[in-house]
């Protein structure tokens, strides 16, 4: 039977690859499960194997300690992502989803007005 290694509920695609990296290097056979059309469960990395579950889960506890630090280091760096470098990035697509945002926001609380006429 397989056990579950990794739920990829908010896990980036880069965690994912480098953690399919990871499997694929130390020769660990898995499968993955996708997220659900509307989000309502999350895909999982599964280790088909029992036998090599605890050698999976050493390898994962040491990468997520790794990734931690890495990840701690680009923060205190000011390497990590913020609001306003993602604006400056991608500015069109910010203003665009805050723009849907307010849009679904307006109708959601006008929509009762407009009903009664």
């Amino acid at each position: 039977m397989s056990t579950q290694l990794l739920n990829l509920r908010h896990v980036t695609d880069e965690e994912a690859d480098e953690v399919r990296a990871l499997l694929e290097r130390h020769a660990i056979g898995y499968y993955e499960t996708r997220p659900s059309r509307w989000g309502i469960s999350a895909g999982a990395i599964w280790i088909a194997d029992r036998a090599r579950v605890p050698e999976a889960r050493r390898l994962m506890a040491a990468y997520q300690a790794e990734r931690g630090a890495r990840v701690r280091a680009e923060h205190a760096a000011g390497e990590a992502d913020t609001l306003w470098r993602v604006l400056r990035a991608a500015p069109l697509r910010v203003i665009g989803l805050v723009a849907g945002a307010a849009a679904i926001l307006a109708l959601s609380l006008l929509w009762p007005l407009l009903l009664r006429g």
